[in-house]
């Protein structure tokens, strides 16, 4: 069994809303795309498309695509960057994230109107935060890089879906197109991100070396071996389960995965991850 890696880089085309927390009335927004969010993006697209003209209306679909994209595909995170010659520049938001917050994200402010008092509705007023498809300062298109992982054989046609995504919330207003720019690219010398991590498809997974003092680029299982200095958070997510007895809507399975380093957390000195279900990262 081996994985083969593919660098894709995708053009975002609408502002893109990366669910993260919410802080008095503004929805706050990932600086980066997830692995759970590609994981569902991916998952529609891909069953929508097996079923045709047919209405796919049943969640067993889903989560039988589900799993096979958790077995036979795996992804990193996905980065905003930037053209830069005849290549592409990560902008990583960690680096100088108060320039980074200055250059990539804005936010949209909305609300109900209560027509009888000509005024906003109660506790309606909301701002969401989002990253924007161009530069703030000098509108430069931005461009969202990461890489998928390939195992032989693998029968789900990944390469037609991503030409088809819409990522993150707010979808119904448009947010969260990409398109890639041309065709994936098979990586050669497995170096990924400019050489911030090291791939091996040799394995059941797909594993990635990171050198020392540099960063996490997915969540990460918090485990007390892992030298790692940075954040945690538990790793949650909203999922559509029909078979349930309760929750059984679109969103009302809570769904809780693990205890996570966040992106961006350091390492102390070198380690090696396997890339499992959602894009997370275990330590190896």
């Amino acid at each position: 069994m081996s994985w083969k890696a593919y660098e894709v880089v995708f053009r975002l085309c609408t502002p893109l809303h990366s669910g993260w927390r919410k802080i008095g009335n503004l929805q706050m927004t990932r600086p980066y795309v997830t692995g759970r969010m590609l994981w569902g993006a991916l998952t529609m697209r891909l069953t929508r498309g097996a079923a045709g003209s047919r209405s796919a209306t049943d969640s067993k679909e889903y989560q039988n695509v589900g799993q096979q994209v958790n077995e036979i595909l795996a992804f990193t995170y996905f980065y905003p960057a930037l053209h830069d010659g005849s290549d592409y520049r990560v902008v990583w938001p960690w680096e100088d994230e108060a320039n980074f917050r200055h250059r990539f994200l804005s936010s949209y402010a909305s609300t109900a109107l209560d027509y009888p008092q000509h005024a906003a509705a109660e506790r309606s007023l909301h701002e969401v935060e989002f990253l924007s498809p161009y530069t703030i300062d000098d509108g430069q298109p931005v461009y969202l890089l990461g890489y998928f992982f390939e195992n032989d054989g693998c029968p789900l046609n990944w390469r037609w879906a991503i030409r088809r995504l819409q990522l993150g919330g707010e979808r119904g207003y448009g947010w969260g197109l990409v398109e890639p720019v041309g065709e994936p690219k098979v990586i050669a010398n497995n170096n990924l991100f400019g050489g911030t991590a090291i791939f091996n498809g040799s394995y059941k997974r797909p594993f990635l070396t990171v050198p020392k003092d540099r960063y996490l680029l997915a969540h990460t299982r918090a485990e007390q071996a892992l030298p790692v200095q940075g954040g945690i958070e538990p790793l949650v997510g909203r999922e559509w389960r029909s078979t349930n007895a309760n929750n059984r809507y679109a969103g009302q399975h809570v769904k809780y995965n693990a205890v996570c380093f966040v992106p961006g957390s350091k390492l102390k000195k070198q380690a090696s991850f396997r890339i499992s279900k959602l894009g997370m990262w275990e330590k190896r």
